[in-house]
Parts: structure tokens; sequence; C-alpha cells
């Protein structure tokens, strides 16, 4: 039998860390030594107590199904995270509770977006939000996020993009691969757009407690832009819990009942122990301790590595304020950056992204990812300086 795939699958894409892991993974199974600066993923262990909470929730019997939106007292105490964080006021029935993030994005996607429709996506941007929004059949529109603006959105240059048929802008801060963090004058800039244009939001801030200096606006938070903001958000980045799949999404009530039944209709509920232990992630001050001991790890890693790579011969690197990746302009060294990515790994042992993989405009730069030990990103490092110097395609003309 020769299998015969919907035209749909022809428009999806994927998210090259995780081809990039397994090929790192294979040539380390050969022998290879490798640094794995590659995967968005913090290095740290969930913090215990949180980990407690989920055995002593799964010994009390929370291993069944729950509500397709969440348990009421968890989305109750995640609205209430949310409050003071954004100083937005949401409630219950405001939160939707999702295994892994990803599914707020496809479910607004799938509630708002018809085909043809237009969708607005940063550029460099995290790949999903483009491939789910071409899968569900909308025109993809590209955002330039430039690195001469700091990796922040030219809100001039997104009004300019906005026309009839443009139904959801996406929005990441910080940003993923940039760490670029908008300001509350841009957050406001775009909510006086997203007005007078009726455009609904979706912002992405899965990275909002990870950031150097100051804190971070949120989207969400600004005002009167509750009404119009899905605010995206989940457990993996700030508490060390990727594998745990938890996200979880704060919208319009009639919205959120829609995602409920998307839920239903796909992956039922969030596990129910997992639920539990976010309240105990959201409420104890030892889980914000651990947050504030991770970020400061992780500004100590940005320093070391942001200073060493600028000062290999070529690399334009600047300092992010958020998130826990690099993404330096390598363009002055003559290489592609997607054969620099290719090399770095196969022969010097460095996984990286190359930019392109986030977006045409992201050509030219590589992304790395700080989730490491200092003394992987000092290995790093030299091994990246030692490459560029030795093969650099502007010494050797």
């Amino acid at each position: 039998m020769i299998l015969q795939f919907a035209e749909r699958m022809g428009q999806i894409g994927t998210e090259s860390a995780f081809e990039v892991l397994a090929e790192a993974k294979r040539l380390e199974a050969g022998g290879m030594d490798m640094v794995h600066l590659e995967i968005g993923e913090p290095d740290f262990d969930t913090p215990e107590n949180i980990v407690d909470a989920a055995v002593a929730a799964m010994r009390g019997g929370s291993t069944h199904y729950t509500p397709a939106g969440g348990i009421p007292e968890v989305r109750a105490a995640t609205a209430a995270y949310v409050a003071r964080r954004t100083g937005t006021k949401p409630e219950a029935e405001n939160v939707v509770l999702v295994p892994g993030s990803k599914n707020i994005l496809h479910f607004a996607l799938l509630a708002l977006v018809n085909s043809g429709d237009e969708v607005i996506v940063p550029d460099p941007g995290y790949p999903i939000y483009a491939s789910l929004a071409s899968f569900v059949g909308a025109r993809v529109v590209s955002l330039p996020i430039r690195q001469s603006n700091d990796f922040r959105i030219d809100c001039d240059e997104l009004e300019r993009l906005i026309t009839p048929r443009t139904r959801l802008l996406v929005v990441n801060s910080p940003g993923n691969p940039t760490g670029g963090v908008l300001l509350e004058e841009d957050c406001r800039r775009i909510a006086d757009i997203s007005r007078r244009h009726d455009l609904m939001v979706l912002s992405d801030e899965i990275y909002s407690r990870l950031v150097y200096e100051g804190d971070c606006p949120s989207l969400y938070g600004t005002e009167d832009m509750a009404e119009r903001t899905i605010l995206m958000d989940g457990l993996s980045k700030a508490w060390a819990m990727c594998g745990w799949r938890l996200g979880y999404g704060v919208m319009p009530r009639p919205l959120a009942k829609w995602m409920e039944t998307l839920m239903i209709n796909t992956s039922s509920c969030a596990a129910a122990f997992t639920q539990l232990a976010a309240v105990e992630a959201f409420t104890s001050p030892r889980s914000e301790d651990a947050v504030v001991a991770m970020r400061t790890e992780f500004q100590h890693r940005r320093d070391i590595l942001v200073d060493g790579l600028s000062q290999v011969p070529g690399v334009v690197c600047h300092r992010p304020l958020g998130a826990f990746y690099v993404f330096p302009d390598i363009s002055a060294t003559g290489w592609d950056d997607r054969k620099l990515a290719h090399d770095l790994m196969h022969e010097a042992g460095v996984a990286t992204l190359s930019g392109s993989a986030f977006g045409s405009q992201g050509a030219g730069h590589i992304r790395l990812s700080y989730a490491n030990s200092v003394d992987n990103l000092e290995r790093a490092l030299e091994r990246i300086g030692s490459y560029i110097s030795k093969h650099s395609p502007v010494a050797a003309r």
C-alpha cells in the first residue's frame, strides 16, 4: 500500500533544535565529544518541593481525568499567579491548562483563523509560530526583529504589515532566539495598534521570569489588553519542568470555552498530578527562591558567553536581556550560518542552531543556548574561537 498523505502535511514545519539534538546524540554515540548548546532546556533539576508535591498528589489518588480546562483550584491558582505578575486580574474561567504551551498556540489558530487569513509572526522567531499558522491554512506574514533595534519590535513596521485579512499577531518577549525584551512603551504601542485595527494578539511570555535587568512588561497586563490578548505561558523554563508538559493560556472566557472543547477532542486533559504540582510552583517561597537562583546563574553564564564570543574575530554578540540564548551576528566571518552551525557540530563538537532556522531575518546569525554549565560554555568558546580562526572563509581570501 502506498500512503497518500493529506495536502496539509506539506504545510507543517518542524523545530530544528530537536533535529540537531538527535544528530548531535548520534555523533556522540559514535565517540565524538559534544557540547550541547542547541536545545532550549534548563539544565537544572525541577525544585525538590515541586517534585514532592507531584509525588504526594499521585499517592493521594490524583491519577485520573480532570475537567478539560483543568482542575478548578489549579485554574484559580494560575489566575492568582498571573494577577501578581501582570497586574491584571483574570478569573479561573479565563485559564486553560494544557499538556505543553504549544497547544495554546494551536488552539488559538484553530479557533480564530480561517484559511487565507493572515497571521503576523516575529522573524527570527520560534519556528512553531509559522509552522502551525501555515498548517491551519493561514498566510504567514513575517515581522522583522532586528539586532539594530535591540531585537525589539519596530511598531511602525508592524502597523505597515497589517491588512484587512490580518487576524492574529504573535508576540514573544523575552524572545526566542534573540533574548530581546519589549519595553513598556512598545507594549503600549502594540496595544494601541491592536485596538485600532481590532486585532487579537497572542503574547508568548514563557521566558518572562528570566529577565536580567529590571522587569519584563507583560502585554497581557497592558491597559485594556486582557480582552484581546491570549497569554501563552507554562512551567518549563522558569521551574525547569520541560518534561512535565504543563502549559497554560489566559484569555477571554468565550475563547477559553472553545479551547476546553478542543482539549476534549485532543488530549482530554493535562495530567492531574502535574497540575497540582503547579500550585506548589506558583505559591511556595521555596519555588520562588529556585527561580531566582536559576536566573542568577543564567545571567552569569550569559555574560561569560557574550564576552567570550565578542572576542572571536568577525562575531558581534548582542547582550540579551532575557531568556537563555545568545544570537550573535557571524556574517563578518564570511560563513553562511547554516554551514557554520553544521561544521561546528560535525568538526568542532559544538551543537548550535543556524539563525536561518528561525526565519529569513535570522540569516547571518547562529543561536547558542547557555542552559549548560560554565565549564561546558568555556569549552565551547575555545572550540568555536579556534575553529572560526583556523577556517574562516574571510581569512582564506
